[in-house]
């Protein structure tokens, strides 16, 4: 039998209404598989803060690198934005609704691309205004997947990664002269309320191998403790997120169900990568409530770095 304890934290922290999924808001409980083993039950905490693009001058983020990303596109055509444009934008600035930042080259420092450029008109209509909530749960709806297809791999690996997307519409005065179009962009958090630096080909990123050391989710110290900020995993970090426990329940089933589905699967993973079977620690993050009714409906297993 594990002995048990609870320590409970607030976890703050909100994106806008519809993205809070790009931040994993999820109870925590973290345990250890030993000979005198013990187990814990904890919230997480997380603040997000604002963030100021790179700048050339300033020191590189662990996340950047040279870019190798396509050929500068055009900016716009007829006033909409295009695929493929990369901007700089701060934390803050990537979850706004409207942004007025124009796009830069691909070859220098940026924080978010572009995967998808398409027209409200074939989502909602032509009726409803730009800022209607009916266009925005359509805009909010179409994006993820975008993104989740341009990024490509399994549901698990966008889950385990800290790629999330970000989506945007003209303002009322661009409306007013014809513009109805909506922009889906791809970022990645370099920690939470942090943006990276995007680098590389990012279409079928999720596919190929070694995405997990740049663009992995992982934590700087066991979940829930006071330490513990969820980062890229090419920053400095002790734990990593190994794998998910997926919901099938089409309705919240309850905080002691969701938490006891994951403590098997979580504990079976986390032996079969420890390199001792019979001495390792694990965490498991699952969705509350309020995170189910955004999707949220998986849990995250955790383990120590090696």
């Amino acid at each position: 039998m594990f002995a048990r304890r609870v320590a409970r934290r607030a976890f703050s922290g909100r994106l806008r209404s519809v993205p809070i999924s790009m931040l994993l808001l999820l109870f925590v409980v973290t345990g250890c598989a030993t000979t005198d083993a013990g187990n814990a039950d904890r919230i997480g905490a997380a603040s997000p803060s604002d963030y100021s693009p790179p700048t050339s001058s300033g020191p590189p983020d662990p996340t950047s690198g040279p870019s190798t990303a396509s050929a500068p596109v055009t900016p716009f055509v007829d006033g909409r934005p295009t695929t493929g444009a990369c901007y700089a934008l701060s934390f803050k600035q990537a979850l706004e609704p409207v942004t007025q930042k124009r796009p830069g080259n691909c070859e220098k420092p940026h924080t978010t691309r572009t995967v998808f450029v398409g027209r409200v008109g074939r989502l909602v209509g032509g009726g409803a205004p730009i800022d209607s909530p009916a266009v925005q749960r359509a805009v909010a709806n179409a994006c993820p997947k975008r993104v989740a297809a341009f990024l490509g791999g399994p549901p698990q690996a966008l889950r385990l990664s800290m790629f999330r997307p970000v989506w945007f519409t003209p303002s009322l005065d661009a409306e007013s002269v014809g513009q109805r179009w909506y922009r889906c962009d791809v970022i990645a958090l370099a920690a939470e309320g942090r943006l990276a630096r995007l680098v590389g080909r990012l279409d079928g990123r999720l596919d190929r191998a070694g995405w997990q050391d740049t663009y992995g989710l992982c934590g700087t110290a066991e979940p829930g403790t006071p330490g513990f900020e969820r980062v890229a995993c090419l920053r400095r970090h002790s734990w990593l997120a190994i794998s998910t426990v997926d919901f099938a329940a089409a309705r919240y089933p309850g905080e002691a169900v969701v938490r006891a589905r994951g403590q098997s699967p979580c504990t079976d993973v986390a032996r079969d990568r420890a390199e001792d079977p019979l001495d390792f620690r694990w965490g498991y993050e699952w969705p509350t409530l309020e995170q189910w009714q955004t999707g949220i409906r998986y849990g995250v297993c955790w383990m120590p770095a090696s």
